[in-house]
């Protein structure tokens, strides 16, 4: 029992020195890589309880580096699983938040720039872990002292692809208001210079001859002239503000014209394209200027994108600093990758010269005719940024969007570079910082309608409903009222101004008319006219009516105040017959306008309008059957038999005849609508034709049958009796 106690009493005191401690801590990390789970080197961290955390803190850090130094020789993904478990230590609190950036910085001390170049993979994928609060503000500067380190080792022309990797993380690990990332006073790199060809004493005709031997494949005149013309440009681009000056700008001026004549005298043509279209041509012999222009159309957006970011992929050369060479120029205007470069940095040129920089000093203005040179070019340099294939367009709508988006950060920088904030929430008013009043409690609704009842009213539930179901004793009633009569009178309505021919005037008069008077019901002499006229000469009858009917009521009232009763009774009668006869006698109407000026003539042997229907008797169905035949079961289907039914004249029926027709018999004895006409018009949309001809000859000899004349009667009166003799032919 001693000897348990003893050992529980050195666990609880267990204690180590700084050596000891390192070695503990290295075996744990060693298991904790293996199983790739820091737990156990946390369990080891804690069981040294009799030293403090800074004692067991720096150990533990010097473990992590001791195990990295052993690791280098190993591929990079056990180092970059080494520093994602620092990363988790030091969440865990036993180490420094700072110990990851430095186990990076000594491997990337240590190890070649190829290896760094992968490991430095590591970084861009924890881009994310630095942003934490733990590590940004211990980390930040150790992370910006290791890429500049890096960057000072690293070759801009050699390898420019790692250097822009270090920068863009650069970039999205600091914000935006970091400003020591930030071009403050907007300075140019003015050592960039670009040297460039021989004084103009060393060169001579030997050189231009030269020039030109190497330009024999284009069509453009290249000589020394024109070269120097063309790397002079580069120092305008380097220092912009050379510009403002009116030599230099004369001197600029004239360059940019020659080397965009040159430009715009020698296109270049996409020898992809031409592969592809030849190669279509041969293959189905179709002309290739359409696939040609396939890139340059935006056909397929998605397509066009997926085949540049192809085309970049494969592209694996970069160049950060021209190659001047006097022997190159013929090459390098040959090439669109070169030429897209100086078209960019001229439109980069002209967005500057024309915006405002915060400190840009003030006699850096331009002038009209230099603004206008500026905007004429600047539409030049598009057209041919959009003529340099492949995929011309879309380059320079990209550029333009880039450069656009230049100007937003320009005016960002011109405020100060102020940081990026989400917008805060407007404080609440007063008024909406006060409670809302408590609500009251609703009224049981047994008690809403025991209430409206015994009221005599009802209740909906709802405000709106209730008031206006309670508008009237009697709802019907309510809406009979003449107060919710909205039509206007019709002589009225067509006494409104109007245009001469408007059709929605039109529809609503005739609506009217058809409501409020039989006038739409009468015919008119004429067989057409214009509704116009028409409504016109109905609006004079409605006059005409109303005249004599004051002329009736002004008659009736004089007689019943000088006649007695009884005269008084018989004068309206009178009155209403002096007023028809009036009204008959009036002068005709005039003629309306007729739209078809050609008569009409009536045919003699017209059918009547009211014509009974040819049924169909047992007879027809007798002459018929045989032309139907087998598919009887389609007519049965077409007259409205279910298959049932047809399914049971067949089997009462030995014969298709036979079944068809007690059909068909069935069918005219309960359809009031087997008439002739209906059957013939049912044989023909199931393709019957010789039976539906034969149902037409039927109707024909059934009409000539009742068109013959009748027998006449003549009614003559005796002169000595009322006796009626019937006389026939």
């Amino acid at each position: 029992m001693s000897t348990q106690l003893a050992l529980a009493d050195d666990t609880a005191t267990k204690s180590a020195n700084f050596f000891a401690l390192q070695a503990a801590f290295e075996t744990a990390l060693e298991q904790a890589i293996a199983e790739n789970n820091v737990e156990q080197l946390i369990k080891e961290y804690h069981s040294f309880r009799a030293n403090s955390e800074h004692d067991k803190r720096s150990p533990m850090d010097q473990a992590f580096r001791e195990v990295l130094m052993k690791r280098l020789s190993d591929d990079v993904e056990r180092i970059g699983a080494l520093v994602r478990l620092s990363v988790d230590a030091a969440r865990a609190e036993i180490v420094s938040n700072t110990i990851p950036v430095v186990l990076l910085g000594d491997t990337f001390d240590v190890v070649t720039l190829n290896k760094c170049e992968l490991i430095f993979k590591f970084v861009e994928d924890l881009v994310e872990v630095w942003k934490e609060e733990i590590f940004f503000a211990s980390c930040k500067n150790n992370l910006l002292r290791m890429c500049n380190d890096l960057l000072r080792r690293l070759s801009r022309t050699q390898n420019t692809v790692f250097c822009g990797r270090i920068l863009l993380f650069l970039s999205k690990f600091f914000p935006f208001s970091e400003r020591s990332g930030l071009n403050i006073v907007s300075e140019f790199n003015l050592d960039n210079f670009t040297e460039y060809g021989l004084d103009s004493k060393d060169h001579d005709d030997l050189d231009n001859k030269e020039l030109e031997d190497t330009a024999e494949d284009i069509p453009l005149k290249i000589d020394y002239d024109l070269y120097c013309k063309f790397w002079s440009l580069q120092d305008f681009f380097r220092n912009p503000n050379q510009c403002y000056s009116k030599a230099q700008w004369k001197m600029f001026q004239m360059h940019a014209e020659t080397i965009l004549q040159s430009f715009l005298s020698f296109k270049l043509e996409d020898i992809r394209q031409n592969n592809d279209s030849n190669g279509a041509n041969s293959a189905n012999g179709s002309n290739g200027d359409s696939s040609a222009l396939m890139m340059d159309v935006d056909v397929d957006d998605a397509a066009v994108d997926a085949a540049a970011s192809m085309a970049v992929r494969k592209e694996t050369n970069f160049f950060a600093k021209f190659l001047t060479n006097p022997k190159l120029l013929a090459l390098q205007l040959s090439d669109s990758n070169f030429r897209r470069a100086v078209l960019v940095q001229f439109l980069i040129l002209f967005q500057y010269l024309q915006v405002s920089v915060k400190f840009k000093i003030d006699t850096y203005t331009l002038t009209s005719a230099q603004s206008d040179f500026i905007k004429e070019t600047e539409q030049r340099v598009y057209k041919l940024l959009e003529e340099t294939p492949p995929n011309g367009r879309r380059f320079a709508r990209t550029v333009q969007h880039m450069l656009q988006r230049e100007e937003m950060w320009n005016n960002w920088k011109n405020d100060g570079c102020k940081e990026f904030k989400k917008p805060e929430d407007p404080e609440p008013t007063d008024e909406e910082s006060k409670p809302s009043p408590p609500k009251r409690a609703k009224r049981p609704l047994g008690d809403c309608l025991r209430e409206a009842a015994r009221n005599g009213k009802f209740y909906l539930g709802n405000d709106h409903l209730t008031r206006l179901w309670n508008y009237s004793p009697d709802n019907l009633q309510a809406c009979k009222s003449e107060q919710r009569n909205f039509l206007p009178q019709l002589e009225t309505y067509l006494e409104t101004p109007h245009d001469k021919i408007d059709p929605a005037f039109e529809w609503r008069a005739l609506r009217l008319l058809a409501r409020q008077t039989p006038h739409f019901f009468t015919f008119v002499t004429q067989p057409s006219c214009k509704i116009t006229d028409y409504l016109d000469v109905v609006r004079k009858r409605l006059m005409r009516e109303k005249e004599l009917a004051k002329q009736i009521n002004t008659a009736a009232a004089n007689a019943s105040e000088h006649d007695n009763g009884l005269a008084a009774s018989s004068a309206p009668a009178e009155q209403e017959h002096d007023a028809s006869v009036a009204l008959q006698e009036t002068e005709p109407e005039p003629d309306l306008e007729v739209e078809d000026p050609e008569p009409v003539v009536e045919e003699a042997d017209e059918t009547p309008a009211h014509e009974k229907p040819l049924m169909v008797t047992a007879a027809h169905i007798e002459e018929i059957t045989p032309l139907i035949g087998e598919p009887w079961m389609k007519v049965g289907k077409k007259i409205g038999f279910s298959n049932d039914e047809l399914l049971f004249f067949q089997m009462e029926n030995p014969t298709p005849g036979v079944a068809c027709m007690k059909m068909l018999t069935n069918w005219i004895s309960d359809d009031d609508d087997a008439t002739l006409e209906n059957w013939a018009y049912m044989l023909e949309g199931l393709e019957m034709h010789k039976a539906a001809d034969a149902v037409k000859a039927i109707i024909e000899r059934e009409k000539a049958g009742s068109a013959q004349p009748q027998p006449q009667a003549e009614v003559q009166p005796d002169a000595n009796s009322n006796d009626v003799e019937i006389l026939s032919d």
